[in-house]
């Protein structure tokens, strides 16, 4: 793990969830935290716990990162504090467990705006100060579900797709200038995600022996910045059938429609 101690990290999604919990792991290692979400009052208490564990800054900024004002807002006010960005997580984001032909067109629209093109501008913006530093690291959080794709998943998991293929020619782009792209995806999470995805917990519940935990695999994320790792995908189970679904697509497809649709 790279030393992040009075580092600068920009985690999105920082109000709940994975992305809270990562917020809390970088600033337990001693970086500057700058914090972004929608939720203003909650964001600023996941501030406040950040603060102590670092004994550091930690930046409270509201905003809904599909809206481009909104992030070049957020880069402004850490290029004015802090005049560098060393890591930035990108872990905002939402699901909607719904057929496709029963979506609204606006949760679809929504949906790709904050899980891919939100994601993808914050990324940008980052590159840009990154390769003028020659240095740093960006850290999307993907899904398995852009790797196997299951029933009432079609457009989250489209969205996460986009962001793997997105970052695979980063990649690419930043290797030269010594910028890592580490793309994380995991398979369903103990968080309250599920509340707004799948709102009667059925699937949650179902899936709870292969479900992560927020903490310790925000812990692991942590752990594999600096090592200039390509992926990571968890949980191991599913890792390994992304694998099987790769050689034996139409087994894949059975598998995934049958035995492994928990929605």
């Amino acid at each position: 793990m790279a030393d992040l101690a009075g580092k600068t990290v920009l985690v999105t999604g920082a109000s709940s969830g994975l992305g809270e919990q990562l917020a809390l792991a970088v600033a337990a290692q001693g970086a500057n935290v700058v914090l972004a979400a929608r939720r203003r009052e909650r964001l600023t208490q996941v501030a406040d716990q950040c603060r102590i564990l670092s004994q550091q800054q930690a930046i409270a900024i509201t905003c809904d990162v599909s809206r481009v004002t909104a992030v070049d807002q957020v880069f402004a006010t850490i290029d004015d504090l802090f005049g560098r960005l060393d890591v930035v997580i990108n872990a905002a984001g939402f699901g909607d467990m719904t057929n496709v032909v029963d979506m609204e067109a606006a949760t679809m629209e929504r949906m790709l705006r904050v899980n891919t093109l939100g994601t993808m501008y914050v990324s940008q913006l980052a590159a840009k100060r990154m390769v003028q530093q020659h240095a740093g690291e960006i850290v999307n959080v993907a899904s398995m579900a852009g790797k196997i794709a299951t029933p009432k998943s079609a457009v989250y998991a489209a969205s996460k797709a986009a962001i793997i293929a997105y970052d695979n020619a980063l990649r690419l782009e930043l290797k030269a200038d010594h910028v890592n792209v580490l793309t994380v995806n995991p398979g369903p999470i103990k968080t309250d995600f599920f509340k707004i995805a799948d709102p009667d917990g059925d699937y949650i519940e179902r899936m709870d022996r292969l479900a992560l935990n927020p903490v310790k695999f925000a812990a692991l994320i942590v752990s594999r910045i600096g090592r200039g790792q390509r992926e990571l995908n968890r949980p191991w189970l599913m890792s390994v059938a992304n694998l099987g679904y790769q050689f034996a697509p139409q087994l894949g497809d059975w598998l995934t429609g049958t035995v492994f649709n928990f929605k």
